[in-house]
């Protein structure tokens, strides 16, 4: 583990570090803000997931969420959106390769040596974190925005038991149905559409539904909302008569001004869950 910085943030500490990953395989920076609580003992965590472009810094820099962590006493991790260095595949599309992981674990050339995201957030980092900072692993939250709203909804559907509540701002929520995941997924897991299925919220909320709180938040004036589908995701909540807060915000659109306006919201709404 390699110490990149650390700064006192609203009586913490935000970290930037960096390791060798094996489940990416390549060596891997994450953002981790540790409350002052910390100092005496291990406190719960809230995953951030970035979308598409993004790396560990943005949220990190811009999402104002340290502050309302802070004073809940929770940890905030933000990890990369997927592999990268010389030798890690790469597309000159801004939506797919580096920065574009979409939190899968890739079956399909050039991609499935490096970008293995699912196994990385799901069970490496995890357990990095409770190994080597005071992080309670049994008290475990997840949000994101965009790609990493769609990959918030994805792992805790598909890890029952792992989190206690999950929230996304402006998810992609059926992206088996859209461009910003048909082209992506078929790039990392085939063109076998079974194998998607797993990686799409809307399908797996219809077959499995979810039993922990859920929020989500999208902007009326969000410039790719059809490509975020948050009425699909809708209505397979409401078939599935899962309790969901399902937001539509007039007027916000996909930016981080949005983000950064509702973050007070999704950060309270963990809190409740991971202090139950």
């Amino acid at each position: 583990m390699e110490t990149l910085s650390e700064n006192r943030c609203f009586g913490g500490v935000q970290g930037v570090y960096k390791h060798a990953s094996d489940a990416t395989d390549c060596d891997m920076t994450f953002g981790l803000f540790l409350p002052e609580e910390a100092q005496d003992g291990p406190v719960p965590v809230l995953w951030y997931l970035s979308g598409l472009t993004c790396t560990h810094e943005n949220a990190m820099v811009k999402a104002g969420a340290q502050g309302w962590a802070a004073e809940q006493g929770i940890a905030l991790v933000f990890p990369d959106t997927s592999p990268r260095g010389e030798g890690v595949a790469d597309d000159d599309a801004y939506d797919l390769g580096q920065g574009a992981g979409f939190y899968v674990n890739a079956t399909q050339t050039p991609w499935a040596l490096h970008f293995r995201m699912w196994d990385y957030v799901a069970d490496e980092l995890p357990t990095l974190l409770a190994r080597d900072f005071p992080i309670d692993a049994d008290r475990q939250s997840i949000t994101g925005h965009s790609m990493g709203g769609h990959g918030a909804l994805t792992l805790a559907m598909g890890l029952p038991g792992q989190y206690r509540s999950v929230s996304a701002f402006a998810p992609i929520c059926n992206p088996s149905a859209v461009d910003w995941g048909r082209k992506q997924l078929a790039a990392y897991l085939g063109e076998d559409q079974d194998a998607w299925a797993p990686h799409d919220a809307t399908l797996m909320m219809r077959e499995k539904g979810l039993d922990i709180p859920l929020l989500t938040d999208t902007g009326t004036a969000d410039q790719f909302v059809e490509m975020l589908r948050p009425e699909a995701l809708a209505e397979a909540t409401a078939a599935r008569r899962v309790p969901a807060t399902l937001r539509l915000q007039p007027g916000y659109d996909h930016s981080y001004f949005f983000v950064s306006t509702f973050m007070e919201d999704h950060v309270t709404f963990h809190a409740e869950a991971l202090y139950a």
